[in-house]
C-alpha cells in the first residue's frame, strides 16, 4: 500500500533562538511511509534572502513512522540549521509517503505547539 506523494512543501518553518528553561524548541518533519520499500528522504531549505540549502538526507523505513527533528539533524559537510531564521522546506522521497510539520517553541513563558500536514 503506497499512500502520500513523493513531493510536499512546507512554507513556514522557524527555529527559535531561545529556549525557557529546560525544556528545548525543535521542529520536526514526520514522516509515514506506509510502502513495502524504505524512503530516501531529501530536505532542501529555501530563504528570503539566500541561494537554497540542500544535503539534508533522512530514510524511513518500509511501514514505519520516523520523526525528523530539524535541530538535530545534520547535512553534508557538518552543516545544521541555523537558529532564528525563517525558512521553508522541500521535501522530497523516492517512495510516496505522508509529511507533517511541527514546531514546539519555548520563547515564552508558556510552551507553543503548531503541528499541520505539508502541501
Amino acid at each position: 500500500m503506497d499512500n502520500g506523494k513523493c513531493t510536499w512543501f512546507i512554507p513556514d518553518a522557524f527555529y527559535p533562538e531561545t529556549d525557557n528553561g529546560s525544556y528545548v524548541s525543535h521542529e520536526a518533519v514526520c514522516v509515514l511511509n506506509t510502502g513495502d520499500v524504505d524512503a530516501d528522504i531529501k530536505l532542501t531549505l529555501y530563504f528570503e534572502d539566500r541561494e537554497p540549502e540542500t544535503g539534508f538526507t533522512a530514510k524511513c523505513g518500509a511501514r514505519r513512522t520516523h520523526h525528523i527533528r530539524l535541530d538535530k539533524i545534520v547535512g553534508e559537510g557538518g552543516k545544521k540549521i541555523k537558529r532564528g531564521i525563517p525558512y521553508a522546506i522541500l521535501v522530497e522521497s523516492n517512495v510516496p509517503i505522508v509529511c507533517q510539520y511541527s514546531r514546539l517553541d519555548t520563547t515564552q513563558s508558556e510552551m507553543s505547539f503548531m503541528g499541520l500536514i505539508a502541501y
